[in-house]
């Protein structure tokens, strides 16, 4: 009873998210909110102007974490991100579920360049916001920094996904 009970309260202080489908429930705690997945590491993105601009990001390298992403995070510091590394370049799409924030979602090619932007992404929107072009990694950054940074598809993208990182 008293273990029950203690599973009770703890449940009760989280957040509990639930899906379901034909024939399968299955409930999930949301990650705190200000929690990172990885260590932060460099990335640095070499502009068309000649500019270098530098970030600390976290990694999101499997299933959970690129699914998770950023959701429920209230605030990212303007030098902060996230890198998704998929592994291998195909389209991708993202959506803004669960996210609290505007990001600016830049999509990378294989070969370290940004095949596209998506500029100040809408909050908490489930409209799917396509790479336009093979990407094997999503930086997402705070919405509107790409445009105050000048960084613009076509530019550069440094760091150990990608070759000559």
């Amino acid at each position: 009873m008293i273990k029950n009970l203690r599973i009770g309260r703890a449940l009760m202080a989280a957040t509990v998210l639930c899906f379901s489908g034909p024939g399968l429930t299955a409930c999930k705690a949301a990650p705190p909110a200000e929690t990172l997945i990885s260590p932060l590491e460099p990335l640095s993105i070499e502009t068309a102007s000649g500019d270098t601009v530098r970030f600390q990001v976290e990694i999101a390298d499997d299933d959970r974490e690129r699914q998770n992403g950023l959701m429920y995070r209230k605030s990212l510091g303007p030098d902060r991100g996230m890198l998704f590394d998929f592994g291998q370049a195909a389209p991708r799409s993202f959506w803004m579920k669960n996210t609290y924030i505007p990001l600016d979602i830049l999509y990378i090619g294989a070969d370290g360049y940004i095949v596209s932007i998506a500029a100040m992404t809408q909050p908490f929107s489930e409209a799917p916001v396509p790479s336009h072009g093979p990407a094997l990694g999503v930086l997402e950054i705070a919405g509107g920094r790409a445009g105050e940074l000048g960084i613009r598809p076509g530019d550069r993208v440094r760091h150990r996904i990608f070759p000559n990182g």
